[in-house]
């Protein structure tokens, strides 16, 4: 890298000197008659402030626009007023494409529920290698479930198509499996009622008391949804022995998590209604004093 030329070292100087004057207003620049009164004759300026000027006027030139220049006019409060369209800009960056990979492992399990149903009605219901292959399709299903809303809250990608089709996805594919068992007679329809009518009483509950919170997922309710997973899937399958009896435990458990689960999401609706209703009658109080 070479070095600065002595004359431009010498321009940024003068070009300090030239600026500093600058600022100490309009009467710095007069000679010693300027405080004499309005007729004093101003002092001629000296040959090298010229010179300043000129040097720094070509500075200038040289290094090109600013800082303040690219960001354009401040605005009234001392702020840099950002370029047209830059709030537009950063509001599509901001969103999320609805086709991402969370929103893709929804669409995927919405096709899975049509296959599903193929595959497990297939030649009767009861050939023991059409309904490992449904298995298999609910297995994907129960899986991309689980990464799915984990994908989308980690990298920013929730989207209203998310938000709607996500848990569609999970009671479709549950109650298409639990419909299609029942209807071959592996599993007894109270157990289907009890199942999905919980999971439709709560989604249903969530949208009615959404106006004073959103009621997030328990523990509990997360084991409820692996539990069912497993017992539902052990009865797609077509078990013998003793694995038949271990999956008859298994979703009796699941029932059991799917009853209490759901009651705990009711107290925590009543808890959330009351706590909302009694933050509107206090804002109500207080705009009236």
């Amino acid at each position: 890298m070479t070095g600065v030329p002595a004359s431009a070292a010498g321009g940024s100087s003068h070009a300090s000197a030239a600026q500093s004057a600058a600022a100490e207003g309009p009467h710095a620049a007069q000679g010693p008659h300027a405080a004499q009164g309005p007729h004093a004759a101003q002092a001629p300026q000296a040959p090298h402030a010229v010179a300043a000027e000129q040097a720094a006027v070509s500075a200038v030139s040289a290094v090109g626009p600013t800082a303040a220049d690219v960001a354009g006019p401040a605005d009234p409060e001392g702020g840099a007023k950002p370029q047209r369209g830059a709030k537009l800009a950063a509001a599509a960056v901001n969103q999320a494409s609805v086709w991402n990979i969370a929103n893709l492992l929804t669409m995927l399990r919405l096709v899975l529920v049509p296959g599903f149903v193929a595959l497990m009605l297939a030649d009767g219901g009861y050939d023991p290698a059409w309904r490992s292959f449904a298995w298999a399709a609910f297995a994907i299903a129960m899986i991309t479930d689980l990464f799915d809303g984990h994908l989308a809250r980690t990298y920013n990608l929730v989207t209203d198509f998310g938000k709607i089709a996500d848990p569609i996805a999970d009671k479709a594919i549950m109650g298409a499996a639990l419909i299609c068992l029942s209807a071959l007679g592996d599993l007894p329809w109270w157990v289907t009622i009890v199942i999905l009518g919980r999971e439709l009483g709560i989604t249903l509950m969530r949208f009615v008391v959404i106006r004073y919170g959103v009621i997030p997922a328990s523990r509990g309710g997360k084991l409820k949804t692996l539990v069912q997973g497993i017992a539902v899937g052990m009865y797609v399958l077509a078990l013998t022995g003793w694995l038949a009896t271990l999956r008859w435990w298994v979703m009796a458990a699941a029932v059991v998590l799917t009853v209490v689960t759901g009651l705990d999401y009711v107290r925590q609706a009543i808890v959330l209604r009351r706590a909302g209703i009694a933050e509107r009658h206090a804002a109500a109080e207080e705009t009236q004093a």
